[in-house]
C-alpha cells in the first residue's frame, strides 16, 4: 500500500499523526499478507498428508477476509490518489476503519491449532451396530485392524459360520475407519448376500462411489469403468461383506489392491478367503463364560434370580452353541418366563429340532426357528414369513410392510387406517422384541430388515407350509417355470427383477391356494390373456411399476381380489372391466396412462383406499364418488395444469370415514361448502391435500401433512380453510383487495381466531397485494412458521404491514419472534420497501437459510441476532447461509452494531 504522502501534504486539516500510522499500517499489512501464506503454506501440507481432511470453516473465512481487505484498501488507494482534495478528506475515515480491521485479523490468525478437520463428504457414513460381545472377537478385531495397517497386507479374509457376528465386527470395523484413521481416502461398504452376481455387484460398488451405470451394458465395459473409479480413489478400503461364492475381481472391475488400498471380505466359507488369496481371520463362536454373559444379558435379571430355573436356563443357553445370534434370539424369545415347565419344554424342544439334522447350518436354522414357534399366534408368525418376500439384504419401508399386513388380513380391519397402522407398529415392535427382525441400516427410524440367516430360516419354513416361492432381486430374465407354480403355493414374489418377461405361451399357473402375487419393480411388458384363469383365490395383485400397456382380461374374473396395485405403470392406457371386483378394497392407478374410469368401477362400494391422481382421466360422473360410503383414502388430483378435473364438495363432504384426501375443488366456493360439510373441523381427513382451482407444484421444505393450495381468484368474501391447516400456498392468484388492506386480512380464522399449526407458507405469482401481513396477525397466527417464501409478485411492498401510524412511526418497538422459523425467501419483488415495519425487528433463534433476491428498494433487513449468555449478539447457531446480491449486502441496513460482520461468514453472493 502506497498513498501518496505529497497528496497528503496538500490536505488542511488531517491528523498530525496519519503519516506516521499509515507507515506502521503498511508494516501490519505486510505482516498480514506473510501469516496468510504461512497458513496456507501449513494447510496445504495438512491436506496433501491427510486428503480425508478440509479446512475448518473458520481458517477459510479468516483467508477470504485477507483476500477481501487486500481488495478493499487497493480499491481506496486508487480513489485516494484519482481524488479531489476534499474527496481525500472523507476518504481517510475509511482508511482508519481498514486499519483495525487489519489489526483484528492480525490477532485472528494466530491458529495454534490444527487448521483442517474431517471431511465427511468423502466416505459413506457410519454403519448403525451394536456393541462387540466376547473376547475373542474382540483378538480378531485387533488382528484385523493390524492388518489394515499393515502396508504389506493388502486383502484380509474374515470367515466363520453364519450367526457368529462377522457382519457386526466389519460394521464396527468400517465406522473405526471413519473416526480413527488418516490413512485411506475413502471405506466402501457393499453387502453382497447369497443371491448376488457379478451385475449386481458392479451396480453396488458404483452407487457406493456416487456414480451410474445405467448407460453401460456389458458387464467388461462396467468392469473397466469401475476399475477406473477406484484407481482415481488413492488409497480405499472395500470392504464386501457376506460374499458366498468365489469371485473373479477381474470381472468385476476391482483392482488388485496395491499402494496401501484393501480388500477386506467375510464369507462363511474358508475357500473363498483362499481363492482370494487373503491373509485369513476365523471368527470363533463365543466361549462360554461370554455365551452365558449375553445370554443373561438378553434374558433377563428376574428369570437369573430364581435358584430353581437357573440350571435349566444354564442348559438352554449351552445349546445356543455359542452363536451370538442364536443366543439372541432364543433369549429374547424367553425373556420374562417364569415358568419351570414353559423352560423344561424349551430345553427339551431345542435339543429335539438339533438333534433332527446333521449339517452345521441346519442345526443354526433350528436354533432359529425354535424363537419362531415361540411366537404366541399364527398371525404374527405369517407377519414375520412375509418379510421373506422381500430380497434378501432388503430395508424394508415399514409403512409399506404394514400395509402388506392390512392386505394379507394378518391385521385386523378397524374402523380406521391409523388404528391398523398402530396395530401394525405393535406387531412390528414384537418381532423386534424377538429378535427375528432388525432395524435398516441406513434408516433404522423407517425400515427393517432380516438378519439373511434368519431370511433363509424364513425360506425353509414356506417350502413347506405355508407354501411361498420367492425369486425376489435375482435378476430373472424369465418368469419361473410354469411347473414351479405348485397347486399349493400360497404367495409368490418375484418383485425386482428388472427384464422379467412372461412368455406369451405359457400356459395358465395351476393355483387354486394362490393369495399373494408379487410382480413389481420387474419391466413386464405384457401379460399373457389366460394367465390368471386358475387363481380363482388370488387377493394381493401388485403389478406396479411396469410398462404394461393393458391389463389381461382373465383379471375381470378374479372376484376374490381385495388388492389390486397398478401405481406408475405409465404405459398402462386400457383396463378390462371391475364390474365382478366387488370384493375390491383398494385400487391404485395412480401415474398410469388411463384416459377413462374403469368400467364397473362404481359397483366397488366395499372401495376403502382409491387412487386415481395423476392418470389422464379429466371427468368423475356425478355422484359416483358418493357411493363409496367405506373410503378412508382418496386420491384424485392431477399435476397437468392443462386438466381440469374438480370433485364436488357435498360429495367428499359426505365421505365420514375419509382419513387421507388429496383432491381439488373449483373454486373458492366449493372449498367453503366442502368445509361446511364437514360440520366440525374434527371430522375431517387426518391427512390432506388440497388444491383450489389448478394445482400448483409446491414445495414445502417441512412436508407438513394437511396442506391447501390456491390458484384462482380471491375476491373480498375471503378465504375459509381447515382449521388444522399445516401448509399454505398460494399460486397465480389475482387478489381483489383493498389498498389499505393486508392480504391476511382475507383470511377467515378459525373458531379459537389462530392458525395454530401453520408450519408452512408460500405466496408465488400473486397480482394486487401490497400488504401481506398485518403485523398483530404475525404475532397471533405464526408461532409455528417453519418457512416462509414469498415470490414473483410485483406490487408487494410490506411484508409484515403496520397497523397505526404510531407503529409506522416508531413509537413503540415490535419484536416479531418467529421462534421455529427455518428458511425465508424474498425473490423477485420490485417493489418490496420492507420486511417488517420501521423499528420492527425479526428473531430468529432457529433460521437456517435466509435467501433475499431481485428485492432492488429493499433498504433494511430487520434481522435481530440472538444474544449469547454474555449479553453480546451472536448468529443462530443452525444458520446455513444467507444469499444476497453482493450489492444489496453492501448497501443495506442491519440494526444491530457489528451484525453485518458476525454474519459475513454465513454470506453467499448470488450472481
Amino acid at each position: 500500500m502506497d498513498f501518496s504522502l505529497s497528496k497528503m501534504d496538500e490536505l488542511g486539516d488531517i491528523p498530525t499523526n496519519f503519516v506516521e500510522e499509515m507507515n506502521d499500517f503498511k508494516r501490519k499489512l505486510e505482516g498480514l499478507n506473510a501469516l496468510k501464506e504461512n497458513i496456507e503454506s501449513r494447510m496445504g501440507r495438512d491436506l496433501e498428508l491427510h486428503p480425508r481432511k478440509k479446512p475448518k470453516k473458520v481458517v477459510e473465512l479468516w483467508l477470504r477476509n485477507v483476500e477481501t481487505i487486500n481488495g478493499e484498501i487497493q480499491d481506496l488507494e486508487q480513489k485516494f490518489d484519482e481524488g479531489s482534495v476534499v474527496s481525500r478528506g472523507f476518504l481517510i475515515a475509511n482508511v482508519f476503519k481498514k486499519m483495525q480491521e487489519a489489526e483484528e485479523l492480525l490477532q485472528q490468525g494466530q491458529f495454534h491449532n490444527s487448521l483442517v478437520v474431517d471431511d465427511l463428504g468423502w466416505i459413506e457414513q457410519a454403519l448403525s451396530t451394536t456393541t462387540l460381545v466376547g473376547d475373542a472377537a474382540k483378538i480378531c478385531m485387533e488382528e484385523i485392524w493390524a492388518y489394515l495397517m499393515d502396508d504389506s497386507v493388502s486383502k484380509i479374509g474374515v470367515w466363520g459360520m453364519g450367526g457368529v457376528g462377522k457382519t457386526t465386527l466389519m460394521k464396527l470395523v468400517n465406522n473405526q475407519l471413519l473416526k480413527e484413521t488418516e490413512k485411506f481416502n475413502i471405506v466402501i461398504w457393499i453387502t453382497v448376500s447369497k443371491e448376488m452376481n457379478i451385475f449386481k455387484l458392479q451396480n453396488s460398488i458404483a452407487k457406493a462411489m456416487k456414480v451410474s451405470l445405467l448407460e453401460v451394458e456389458d458387464e467388461a465395459s462396467r468392469a473397466g469403468f469401475i476399475n477406473e473409479m477406484l484407481s482415481q480413489k488413492g488409497k480405499y478400503v472395500l470392504i464386501l461383506d457376506d460374499l458366498w461364492d468365489k469371485l473373479s475381481l477381474e470381472d468385476v472391475g476391482i483392482p488388485e489392491p496395491s499402494n496401501g488400498s484393501k480388500l477386506l471380505v467375510t464369507s462363511r466359507l474358508l475357500d473363498v478367503c483362499h481363492f482370494l488369496g487373503c491373509r485369513e481371520v476365523r471368527m470363533p463362536t463365543l466361549s462360554k463364560p461370554d455365551a452365558w454373559s449375553l445370554f443373561s444379558q438378553k434374558v433377563g435379571q428376574d428369570v437369573l434370580n430364581d435358584p430353581h430355573l437357573l440350571p435349566i436356563v444354564e442348559s438352554v443357553a449351552e445349546e445356543c452353541a455359542g452363536l451370538p445370534l442364536a443366543i439372541v434370539t432364543i433369549a429374547s424369545s424367553m425373556k420374562g418366563v417364569r415358568d419351570i415347565h414353559e423352560w423344561r419344554n424349551a430345553l427339551h424342544e431345542l435339543k429335539r429340532h438339533v438333534e433332527s439334522v446333521n449339517s452345521v447350518e441346519g442345526k443354526v436354522f433350528q436354533r432359529l426357528q425354535f424363537s419362531y414357534d415361540r411366537l404366541h399366534n399364527e398371525k404374527l408368525r405369517h407377519c414375520f414369513l412375509c418379510c421373506a418376500l422381500y430380497p434378501e439384504d432388503w430395508e424394508i419401508q415399514t409403512h409399506e410392510l404394514i400395509k402388506l399386513w392390512v392386505a394379507e388380513g394378518l391385521v385386523e380391519e378397524m374402523d380406521s387406517m391409523q388404528k391398523e397402522v398402530d396395530k401394525g407398529h405393535a406387531i412390528l415392535n414384537k418381532l423386534k422384541n424377538s429378535c427375528l427382525i432388525e432395524n435398516g441400516t441406513r434408516h433404522p427410524d423407517r425400515a427393517v430388515k432380516l438378519h439373511d440367516i434368519v431370511r433363509d430360516m424364513a425360506l425353509r419354513i414356506t417350502s413347506a407350509r405355508p407354501r411361498f416361492l420367492v425369486r425376489a432381486g435375482l435378476q430373472l430374465k424369465e418368469i419361473p417355470n410354469v411347473r414351479e407354480w405348485n397347486e399349493d403355493l400360497e404367495k409368490v414374489s418375484l418383485m425386482l427383477n428388472w427384464g422379467l418377461q412372461i412368455p406369451s405361451q405359457m400356459p395358465p399357473p395351476r393355483c387354486q391356494k394362490l393369495t399373494t402375487l408379487l410382480l413389481s419393480h420387474c419391466d413386464i411388458k405384457s401379460i399373457p390373456e389366460c394367465f390368471f384363469d386358475q387363481m380363482h383365490g388370488l387377493k394381493i395383485l401388485d403389478l406396479s411399476w411396469n410398462p404394461i400397456k393393458s391389463l389381461p382380461n382373465s383379471i375381470s374374473n378374479v372376484e376374490t381380489l381385495t388388492t389390486l396395485l397398478l401405481g406408475y405403470c405409465e404405459d398402462l392406457r386400457k383396463v378390462p372391466s371391475f364390474s365382478k371386483l366387488q370384493a375390491l378394497k383398494k385400487l391404485v392407478l395412480r401415474e398410469t396412462n388411463i384416459k377413462d374410469l374403469p368400467h364397473g368401477l362404481e359397483r366397488l362400494v366395499n372401495l376403502k383406499y382409491l387412487d386415481l391422481a395423476n392418470t389422464r382421466i379429466t371427468k368423475v360422473a356425478h355422484g359416483l364418488l358418493a357411493n363409496f360410503t367405506s373410503l378412508q383414502h382418496l386420491a384424485i388430483v392431477n399435476d397437468e395444469e392443462t386438466v381440469e378435473r374438480f370433485v364436488r364438495a357435498e360429495e367428499i363432504g359426505g365421505l365420514r370415514k375419509l382419513e387421507f384426501f388429496e383432491g381439488g375443488f373449483y373454486d373458492l366456493n366449493e372449498l367453503n361448502n366442502y368445509i361446511k360439510a364437514l360440520d366440525a373441523p374434527a371430522e375431517g381427513p387426518r391427512r390432506y391435500y388440497i388444491s383450489v382451482g389448478l394445482r400448483p407444484h409446491f414445495y414445502f421444505p417441512s412436508e407438513p401433512k394437511k396442506v391447501i393450495e390456491l390458484s384462482c381468484n380471491i375476491c373480498t368474501d375471503g378465504i375459509k380453510v381447515l382449521s388444522d391447516v399445516e401448509g399454505l400456498g398460494i399460486w397465480k392468484c389475482i387478489v381483489d383487495l383493498c389498498e389499505e388492506e393486508a392480504f391476511s386480512s382475507l383470511f377467515i380464522l378459525p373458531p379459537h381466531n389462530v392458525f395454530s399449526s401453520l408450519s408452512d407458507i408460500r405466496i408465488d405469482s400473486c397480482q394486487n397485494i401490497k400488504k401481506l401481513f398485518w403485523s398483530s396477525w404475525v404475532l397471533q397466527n405464526l408461532q409455528n412458521l417453519k418457512s416462509l417464501w414469498v415470490q414473483d409478485c410485483e406490487d408487494m411492498e410490506d411484508i409484515i404491514a403496520p397497523e397505526s401510524e404510531s407503529e409506522e412511526e416508531g413509537i413503540s418497538a415490535i419484536n416479531f419472534a418467529l421462534p421455529i422459523l427455518r428458511i425465508l425467501v424474498l425473490s423477485w419483488l420490485p417493489k418490496l420497501k420492507s420486511i417488517c415495519s420501521a423499528n420492527g425487528v425479526m428473531v430468529f433463534d432457529s433460521i437456517e437459510e435466509i435467501y433475499i433476491n431481485n428485492c432492488p428498494q429493499l433498504k433494511r433487513i430487520p434481522l435481530s441476532l440472538p444474544l449469547r449468555d454474555d449479553g453480546q449478539p451472536s448468529p443462530s447457531p443452525s444458520l446455513n447461509g444467507i444469499f444476497v446480491p453482493k450489492q444489496l449486502w453492501e448497501l443495506v441496513e442491519l440494526d444491530q452494531p457489528n451484525a453485518k460482520s458476525l454474519l459475513e461468514p454465513y454470506v453467499k453472493y448470488l450472481k
